[in-house]
């Protein structure tokens, strides 16, 4: 079997240690992020949080200095290039990581090795969904701070991969009229995606059953923006006893996907906004036959007590169907419950450069999944779902609309 080339929707980027100073306005720089390089100290994980301390006599790190925060890069988010068993919590420097983690140019080079063909890549130091700079004292810097790395994003990460680099875009997530005009304006250059909290309210935020949010889903409805909630963007993640090791939480990771997909099936965002399109990135998609099964029991079984019966008028299931994605890298048994999970509905990812992400052996990992499937459902799975949820050029003989840009754009953002 000849395997389709795939098309990525959840992998990262380490951000560059000159991003902010080029990106950001000049008026912001002695306020905003600074590149430092300097020891670490052991990191404890207690409760589902890491603690980590800076020490001038352990291992050289690279870090972000923002504000209080401080925020070093670790082997397991640039895992790629290390022995498994050297995915470890340490401290790490870009000069140490594969080159791709931070490089267009040589991520590039590791998707054609990887039999990758587009890629959509997460923040790391802003984290998944802009968390750092929501949670900033000084929101002036804050917003310039996300206009920044995303005319970054944009202008430098994609601006000269032909469009196989795919932007991902954050908002500022504390103003809602804000987060609004960066969705227009980002969209205007021809953006598709943008990222945004699996479970606001895990960051002091609205629900998204408030109506706060109402705004912000229209215009990507509106602009055709797909909103990409990736595990722990609510800046926690499920845990079991406060002294489990973190292999519990890894284990646990799907869940905060599944509990915010239930949020969204019976908050009536979808029936307002319908066609909205929502992804979930790296929760998998094993799960999901159930989950619905349960939706649409409850949609007919407690509709009396339940708080839906006017709000949503079909089954759960049927929205899910209509306008969420899932993704998929190891899950056999989501395979195997295709016809559920939804032909339409799965997409593929690689996760580089983290602990989890097959890389070099992607497409060995993809046969092994795929094999016995229809030679459609494969193209779909790999590609061609992705193409429909991004609204993207792949396989149309077009141009891309951020595909000419450069790092020379820096200076329009001065």
């Amino acid at each position: 079997m000849e395997l389709p080339r795939i098309i990525s929707v959840d992998d990262h980027v380490i951000e560059p240690a000159h991003l902010f100073e080029t990106w950001l306005p000049k008026k912001y720089q002695d306020r905003g992020p600074k590149p430092l390089t300097a020891g670490i100290g052991e990191l404890a994980y207690v409760a589902g949080k890491y603690q980590i301390t800076m020490d001038p006599d352990g291992p050289p790190t690279d870090w972000w200095i923002y504000e209080d925060l401080k925020f070093p890069y670790k082997r397991n988010i640039a895992a790629v290039g290390f022995d498994r068993d050297e995915m470890t919590l340490e401290g790490i420097t870009r000069a140490e990581m594969r080159r791709g983690c931070w490089d267009p140019k040589a991520r590039l080079e590791d998707m054609d090795l990887n039999h990758v063909e587009a890629s959509l890549c997460f923040p790391t130091f802003p984290r998944f969904c802009g968390q750092t700079f929501a949670e900033a004292h000084d929101k002036e810097v804050a917003l310039a701070c996300v206009r920044a790395y995303n005319d970054w994003m944009v202008e430098e990460w994609c601006g000269d991969s032909g469009g196989r680099l795919i932007p991902l875009c954050i908002i500022p997530l504390w103003d809602i009229d804000l987060a609004v005009a960066e969705i227009h304006r980002n969209a205007a250059r021809g953006v598709k995606a943008v990222t945004f909290s699996e479970i606001p309210t895990h960051l002091g935020l609205p629900s998204i059953h408030s109506g706060y949010w109402d705004p912000f889903f229209a215009a990507c409805q509106d602009t055709g923006t797909v909103v990409n909630m990736h595990i722990g963007s609510s800046s926690q993640m499920p845990a079991a006893s406060p002294d489990a090791p973190p292999a519990v939480q890894a284990s646990l990771s799907f869940n905060n996907a599944m509990a915010s997909m239930m949020d969204f099936l019976f908050s009536g965002v979808l029936v307002k906004f319908p066609t909205l399109k929502l992804a979930y990135s790296e929760g998998q998609m094993g799960w999901i036959p159930y989950a619905l099964e349960r939706a649409d029991d409850v949609w007919e079984e407690h509709r009396a007590w339940g708080g839906v019966r006017d709000l949503i008028p079909e089954p759960p299931s049927s929205y899910y169907y209509r306008q969420i994605f899932c993704c998929f890298f190891r899950d056999k048994h989501g395979v195997a419950s295709l016809d559920v999970v939804g032909r339409d509905n799965a997409t593929f990812e690689t996760d580089y450069p983290h602990v989890d992400s097959t890389f070099p052996n992607t497409k060995e990992v993809a046969l092994d999944h795929v094999k016995g499937l229809d030679d459609e459902t494969i193209y779909k799975l790999m590609r061609g779902n992705a193409i429909r949820m991004l609204d993207l050029d792949f396989d149309k003989g077009l141009t891309f609309p951020w595909s000419a840009k450069s790092a020379a754009a820096a200076a329009a953002a001065k």
